[in-house]
């Protein structure tokens, strides 16, 4: 009979560290190589109009590649966060990783098969679950976003946005960003 290894937090610090992103979903290990340069771009454009809009408004912060230790057998680092400062002074712990969910999720889909099923579906379940309030999976391939919402079910898909689109979000009053300038 075989009996497959169920991955935990403290397993994390047994693993070499060479590059790769290793998370936990559901007890199984997730491995990741080192995103594409354009990936990185469109994280960078998005942190830096994040980041001027938070700075200008003071109501949250925004973060790449936070570490998110939902439990033992679920912890995660998605590209990007953007979390209140209410909720933020109530979830980090001190080794500096948030311990619930942030109210926004932003996670860039890298190339292959099993790393977009990971994003679209494992992580928008695991998402859902934990409370995440809205979910942006960017395609830098196809220029597009596609921007999940929290209702009574989830995380459905509200919008699909492309490059003459505006990137808004009623988390985010008054944050608006050209979907283009995104991919430019």
């Amino acid at each position: 009979m075989y009996q497959s290894t169920r991955w935990q937090s403290a397993d994390l610090e047994l693993l070499p560290d060479n590059g790769n992103r290793y998370e936990i979903i559901d007890g199984e290990l997730l491995v990741t190589r080192a995103p594409h340069w354009k990936h990185q771009k469109v994280i960078t454009r998005l942190i830096q109009s994040l980041g001027i809009w938070s700075s200008q408004c003071n109501l949250g912060e925004v973060v790449t590649t936070p570490g998110i230790v939902f439990t033992d057998d679920d912890n995660v680092i998605p590209d990007l966060v953007w979390i209140s400062n209410d909720r933020l002074g109530r979830v980090l712990d001190e080794s500096g990783h948030l311990l619930a969910a942030p109210e926004l999720v932003v996670e860039v889909l890298s190339a292959g098969g099993d790393n977009e099923r990971r994003d679209r579906e494992v992580k928008r379940k695991l998402y859902a679950i934990r409370g995440v309030q809205e979910y942006w999976i960017i395609d830098w391939r196809r220029q597009q976003i596609e921007i999940f919402r929290r209702d009574n079910n989830g995380l459905p898909l509200v919008a699909t946005l492309f490059s003459s689109d505006v990137l808004a979000s009623p988390l985010l009053p008054d944050f608006q960003q050209s979907v283009a300038e995104v991919f430019s």
